[in-house]
């Protein structure tokens, strides 16, 4: 099945304070490492960038492996990627979207997903729940502990057959729903997404602190 990766990058980095996908991750802008991560997996075969004309300019200029194309993102993320599967070709039979501020994913990670949604129609790379939780109230106060036995710390790329993730999208608008990732929008439809774990830290760049933390982790 053909594969087309949508990179969601229309945000504005409100709680960064400054553009994260322009800041340098060792001498390169998050962005384009992100872009170049999904070049490097061989069933990919383009990606499409969704984010403003200046963005995909100052950051993704120059020559790249494969096809790179661009389209406007909406205001909220959910729009973004709805634009993302409208720019799809007929033969993208499968779909990878992708946060542009996880620009460390590994590679074979991402083919991982792409055989289990495949397979199985969807799917998404995810890292268990580690540490202890808790439950607390509006004023912070812990109220319980929560188990953790089967949580997971959903993470991107998210893979979908597109005719399903399509299906899923037009529920969410017709429901009126707002989510924040391709998982809850399948959720809509009951359908099911295969849990594909991480084999290496793929952090998402949020705040300041992050792009240490990146940085030492590409190093």
């Amino acid at each position: 099945m053909g594969c087309a990766g949508v990179i969601v990058a229309a945000g504005s980095s409100r709680r960064m304070g400054f553009d994260k996908l322009a800041a340098s991750l060792d001498g390169v802008p998050v962005l384009r490492r992100s872009v170049e991560r999904l070049m490097a997996v061989p069933e990919i075969t383009r990606v499409i960038v969704v984010c403003a004309e200046d963005r995909f300019r100052e950051l993704l200029g120059g020559a790249f492996a494969k096809e790179l194309s661009r389209v406007d993102g909406g205001a909220e993320r959910q729009d973004s990627v709805l634009a993302g599967l409208e720019a799809l070709q007929g033969d993208d039979e499968l779909v990878a979207v992708h946060d542009g501020a996880r620009p460390l994913v590994e590679p074979s990670d991402i083919s991982s997903a792409i055989a289990a949604a495949s397979a199985h129609g969807a799917a998404t790379l995810a890292r268990p729940a580690t540490e202890t939780l808790k439950r607390a109230d509006a004023s912070g106060i812990v109220v319980e502990s929560v188990d953790r036995q089967g949580l997971w710390f959903t993470e991107t790329p998210q893979v979908f057959r597109a005719s399903l993730l399509r299906e899923a999208y037009e529920a969410v608008e017709k429901g009126g729903l707002h989510v924040t990732d391709e998982v809850s929008a399948a959720e809509s439809i009951g359908l099911p997404v295969r849990i594909v774990p991480s084999s290496r830290p793929n952090p998402k760049i949020t705040v300041p602190a992050d792009l240490d933390l990146a940085t030492a982790l590409l190093r």
